[in-house]
């Protein structure tokens, strides 16, 4: 697989291939960051903007990681103290995923977000940016956005200060941060910083079939212990043949395959004996064939998910 396969896989955008291309072309070593919020348990959705991160490493890109404690913070996710202590325990996660530390720059928001630069800089693309616009950006992250504070329109307005503060060429994140990272493209060149690029992941579905989230409990976190694994995976949603929509085949395309070359599905000999697939395709075509059980599908991603996380339970 090349670089420009290996960066490519498994996103859902790129804003733009051909400057991704041109970038690869001029650039021994290009950058790029995500931005985390410490709010919580590390789960399958962000493990998916991980997996991403360790494709550009492989592809030879310098990692930023940026904890981002002050957004966590104003997003009303707790006070600095409790969401710098999640933010240190975020960046142990994102080591034991395989994040190499040695070259892996993890930054904490806080140690330069409230300086005089950054705040200037902060301020100045608040003139540029209509309350709307902000708002809008906003939508698919922020909380109790029915009744959103000042401090969430300023949200933003950071992130995209981060992207040409941290000097990074390409922004990487979920599909929900569009907004804001369009906000960056639009906005930068106008105080005198490059348009980064960006590269959107999707957003996977929770193990019910339901938008993931926390308070539905529909999915996994990377400290789940083998029990709480086996009890969840389960329960999930996995009709038989189906292959659109299905958060047990989407566990096995963003997050299994990409990491094991050959996928064994053990099986008593009077279901057909043990099943063996070297690509998701593959995989996904004997599913929807009827050849694989749901049960089974769903007893394989137990094991290799197991197998993934192991290593971070292992450190926390």
């Amino acid at each position: 697989m090349d670089k420009l396969e290996l960066i490519t896989r498994n996103v859902q955008e790129i804003v733009t291939e051909e400057e991704l291309k041109q970038l690869l072309e001029t650039k021994e070593h290009p950058t790029a960051y995500v931005g985390y919020e410490p709010s919580g348990k590390i789960h399958m959705g962000h493990v998916l903007t991980v997996n991403k991160l360790l494709d550009l490493q492989n592809a030879g890109f310098k990692i930023t990681v940026l904890l981002a404690d002050v957004h966590a913070y104003l997003n009303q996710k707790g006070t600095l103290e409790e969401v710098r202590e999640i933010a240190d325990y975020n960046k142990r996660c994102f080591i034991a995923l395989g994040l190499d530390a040695e070259n892996t720059n993890f930054v904490y928001g806080s140690d330069y977000q409230l300086g005089h630069e950054y705040m200037l800089k902060v301020l100045q693309l608040t003139q540029k940016t209509s309350l709307n616009r902000a708002r809008r950006s906003m939508d698919e992250v922020g909380r109790k956005m029915d009744d959103p504070k000042v401090s969430q329109m300023v949200y933003p307005i950071m992130q995209a200060i981060d992207i040409a503060m941290l000097g990074v060429d390409i922004a990487v994140g979920g599909i929900d941060q569009r907004k804001i990272h369009m906000l960056a493209r639009e906005g930068l060149p106008g105080l005198g910083f490059k348009a980064p690029l960006c590269i959107h992941t999707p957003i996977l579905l929770g193990l019910d079939g339901q938008k993931m989230s926390s308070s539905n409990e529909n999915y996994i976190s990377v400290d789940d212990s083998e029990a709480d694994l086996k009890k969840k995976m389960k329960k999930a949603f996995c009709p038989a043949g189906e292959t659109e929509d299905n958060p047990v085949l989407e566990l096995f395309k963003y997050h299994i395959c990409p990491r094991y070359e050959e996928i064994v599905f053990e099986r008593p000999e009077k279901f057909g004996g043990n099943l063996v697939c070297n690509s998701y395709e593959k995989l996904e075509e004997v599913f929807a064939s009827g050849e694989l059980h749901p049960m089974d599908l769903k007893n394989g991603a137990t094991k290799y998910l197991n197998m993934i996380l192991e290593v971070v339970r292992s450190v926390l």
